[in-house]
């Protein structure tokens, strides 16, 4: 319990290193995992997603790009109106 706790507040505290208009030139190479984790959205248009491995926004890639990304034991969860859940892995592009 102790070590779900502590991989949700990571993931309510960790940003995306590329926001909105994301321009990647070069070699990048991504290897994330995400294990045991869970997101919950619960009210009036809320979002609970788990990401691993994400460039996201209006992404333009080029070069040798690489994205290992995997996830085990992950759950999004969105209970209310217009609440959505995702579990995403390896994602380029995407808002």
């Amino acid at each position: 319990m102790r070590a779900l706790t502590i991989s949700a507040l990571a993931l309510l505290l960790s940003t995306s290193a590329f926001a909105q208009q994301s321009t990647v030139k070069g070699n990048v190479e991504l290897d994330a995992k995400q294990k045991n984790v869970a997101a919950i959205a619960i009210g009036a248009g809320n979002a609970a997603k788990n990401t691993a491995g994400s460039i996201k926004g209006n992404a333009n890639v080029s070069g040798n790009t690489k994205i290992k990304a995997s996830q085990s034991n992950t759950a999004a969860i969105a209970i209310g109106i217009r609440s959505t859940s995702k579990n995403e892995v390896g994602v380029i592009g995407g808002n």
